[in-house]
């Protein structure tokens, strides 16, 4: 996905009125380098996964293993995202931690590599250390050095070719898989195991990313950038029917007690996604793209709080949703794109 400058929301006179060029040091630098709001939209993502197979967050340990690994593995994909793009963004964003000096490069590319081993780590000690009584306890670290083989794919190459946006939600897809890998039962005939509501969920957040990706390429091409945006918001909806197709597959044992109304939930929560992204479309200015993408990122923590509260009691979707508050008080200071 393509790294614009920090943008804030002309709707929200709160927000305020940082410097976009002036260059980052210190602590705000390396919080920038890490794009630090996103990753609570990752930890959202394997905690809905892991409460959709096991309804709660226990045994504790394994559970604070997979989202280390989650944290560890999604950060150490966004440094190296700016390492290898760092020609680019000598060229077009001079004032990011890399470009302007703040942090040096080598230190930026052996930071991402340990986070990456340091994220496979924790997701095989999660499986094997703490998880006797999962189906599959080798599932997570498979999971997790899958996903990490994809963030460096995704990084050196790929996000360079048109397979960019299938790439960036892979990524997504197996982090939601790593939050259901210690699953206290497997499904039979049946990929590593996962059945289909689990795929179905999984792949829902997987292809709305796809969407969020294509259409954050289009963020520079105002002309013409009509029509591929509207085809990246067709996608994104495709993630969401996706999402919601999994309610027919999986146990609503809690307060979400019909598929319906599950796809009713995920339809509110949608609403205001495809708002500002048909706003983006109707005017495809750079500012009203970041601001879409920043928006469709963010969401995502809603989304999964809508399918924890079909899978695990209340309290649990309430904190998911809550992760949206540091992610958006971060958000004043650190870019999110």
């Amino acid at each position: 996905m393509t790294s614009p400058r920090p943008e804030f929301d002309e709707d929200d006179d709160s927000q305020p009125e940082l410097p976009a060029d002036k260059p980052a040091t210190g602590l705000l630098a390396w919080l920038r380098l890490m794009r630090l709001p996103n990753v609570f939209t990752a930890l959202a993502d394997v905690t809905m996964g892991y409460l959709f197979v096991r309804h709660e967050l226990t045994p504790v340990d394994a559970f604070a293993c997979i989202a280390a690994a989650s944290a560890l593995l999604y950060t150490a994909g966004i440094v190296l995202n700016d390492v290898f793009d760092i020609d680019i963004d000598r060229e077009e964003r001079p004032e990011r931690p890399l470009p302007s000096g703040a942090i040096s490069l080598s230190v930026a590319r052996a930071f991402g590599f340990v986070l990456l081993a340091l994220g496979v780590l924790a997701a095989w000690l999660g499986g094997l250390g703490f998880s006797a009584d999962a189906a599959a306890p080798w599932r997570s670290g498979l999971v997790a050095t899958l996903l990490a083989a994809l963030i460096v794919l995704y990084n050196t190459w790929l996000k360079r070719t048109p397979l960019g946006p299938l790439g960036m939600g892979g990524c997504r897809l197996l982090n939601v898989l790593l939050g259901m890998s210690l699953a206290t039962e497997a499904a039979a005939n049946w990929p590593l195991g996962y059945g289909p509501a689990e795929l179905l969920a999984a792949g829902g957040i997987g292809v709305y990313i796809v969407g969020i990706t294509w259409f954050a390429r289009n963020e520079v091409e105002e002309e013409n950038a009509t029509l591929p945006l509207i085809g990246a918001i067709g996608v994104m909806v495709g993630g969401a029917v996706l999402l919601a197709t999994s309610a027919w597959y999986m146990p609503l044992v809690f307060r979400v007690q019909k598929p319906e109304i599950f796809a009713l939930l995920l339809a509110l929560m949608m609403a205001t996604v495809l708002r500002r992204a048909f706003v983006a479309a109707a005017d495809p200015s750079p500012r009203h793209v970041q601001l879409a993408v920043k928006h469709g990122i963010l969401s995502l923590i809603w989304l999964d709080a809508v399918v924890v509260a079909a899978v695990a009691p209340l309290e649990y979707s309430i904190g998911v949703a809550l992760l949206l508050v540091p992610a958006y008080l971060l958000g004043r200071w650190v870019y999110s794109t």
